[in-house]
């Protein structure tokens, strides 16, 4: 039978019938419970390493990632689990997770909050994973060599990350041992993985396709100050350019909400603004890149998409829309947006499709962004969020309470 690499806890490399088996074994010192403190207590020491200023430096997306593990940020997100009345909440068991290799640090997020709610985890992680997701595992494996033997112990008869090669027999047997399967990913993703069978009491928990734009507010980028200004331009590249604009909160798109001469000058001078931070960040295009930008402006284009391309270096690329209900959704090439001025957010809610997820925002008021939820009703997006907060993660993600999702609730009456 063929094995798979055991990537954390670090370890020979196993068959899958000998780790479910591990894994569904009761752990030392008793079962987990939700908020399990020794679960806690390691992932408040692996936080600790991610917010280490050599590895910040490396990588600032895991600087997010080590501020979300916190302890108190995980006690605040365990106080959100109602359990009043005759509600017990009890883990879920064993969770499969397959994450992407586009965004290499969210397999942490969904593995975290499922190990805080108690479950048993099995992580898939892509062999295609390199540089943030090689030190989230050099990190993990570290936090576990310096944890007491009570923690570390029940860590690793509880917690795996694995790595191996497409494999119907491997998949296929994790599926079917799992509570709960999560896939993170494109819908091709959701649909090659549910091809393998759950147990009956099982069931999916997806992250298919999804897609994200900005909004900003001409009457609140002219109030706005120079400094405000220049935080929002490096808050939207934070935004993008992270990870290549891949990940699924990352805009595809910006609309100016407001008068259009307005909306041209407060655009031009955003991209001016997000064209010099890119050159502080010395931001890198790889050449590969760039031509994909240029392919994928002048197809739009070719197809009556856009009426207007500028390209400011090899880094930004702007494609003004000939009709902003025509929105391109698809993944253009790093540094690529398309750009519209609209009259109002009611403008955009005939527009707004379910599988938009994130509304990054600049220069609106909290009733304005209600008023347009309220709008929404639910059809689409499930984020609205400042600019620079794209790639904020939180325990409520694609309209899931995560913490609710992982665990499950027993009723007792006497």
């Amino acid at each position: 039978m063929t094995s798979l690499t055991q990537r954390f806890p670090a370890a020979p490399p196993v068959s899958v019938t000998d780790l479910v088996d591990e894994l569904r074994a009761s752990p030392p010192g008793g079962r987990l419970r939700v908020g399990d403190p020794r679960i806690v207590e390691f992932v408040t020491k692996f936080a600790r390493k991610l917010l280490a200023p050599a590895t910040a430096r490396r990588f600032p997306e895991l600087a997010s990632l080590g501020f979300f593990l916190r302890k108190g940020e995980i006690a605040k997100a365990l106080s959100t689990l109602d359990t009043s009345g005759n509600a017990l909440r009890f883990p879920r068991g064993l969770v499969f997770h397959v994450p992407p290799a586009n965004v290499d640090t969210i397999f942490v997020y969904s593995w975290a909050l499922s190990a805080l709610a108690g479950n048993h985890n099995v992580v898939r992680v892509s062999s295609r994973s390199a540089g943030a997701a090689e030190a989230v595992l050099e990190a993990l494996n570290a936090a576990l060599s310096e944890v007491d033997s009570s923690v570390s112990d029940v860590v690793r008869a509880t917690q795996r990350m694995v790595t191996y090669d497409r494999s119907d027999e491997l998949s296929g047997a994790l599926s079917l041992a799992a509570d709960l399967r999560v896939i993170w990913g494109g819908d091709g993703s959701v649909v090659a993985l549910r091809k393998y069978p759950l147990a009956p009491h099982a069931r999916d928990l997806t992250f298919p396709d999804r897609s994200s734009f900005a909004v900003a507010s001409v009457a609140g980028w002219q109030r706005a100050s120079e400094a405000e200004r220049r935080a929002a331009a490096e808050g939207f590249y934070n935004d993008s350019y992270w990870f290549d604009q891949a990940a699924c909160s990352s805009p595809r798109a910006v609309f100016w909400v407001g008068d259009s001469a307005g909306a041209s000058a407060a655009g031009q001078e955003f991209r001016t603004l997000l064209a010099s931070v890119l050159a502080a960040k010395q931001h890198v295009t790889e050449p590969a890149m760039a031509v994909q930008k240029r392919v994928s402006a002048y197809g739009a284009a070719v197809d009556g998409l856009v009426r207007g391309i500028e390209f400011q270096g090899n880094g930004l690329a702007t494609l003004e829309l000939a009709d902003p209900a025509v929105l391109p959704r698809e993944w253009l090439g790093a540094g690529t947006f398309a750009n519209a001025q609209v009259s109002s957010l009611s403008d955009l809610v005939p527009i707004v499709l379910r599988k938009d997820q994130t509304v990054s925002q600049f220069g609106f008021t909290a009733e304005e962004l209600t008023a347009f939820a309220h709008e929404l009703a639910g059809r689409g997006v499930d984020r609205i969020v400042p600019f620079g907060s794209a790639l904020t993660f939180s325990a409520v993600w694609d309209g899931y309470d995560l913490l609710s999702e992982f665990s499950r609730l027993v009723t007792v009456q006497a």
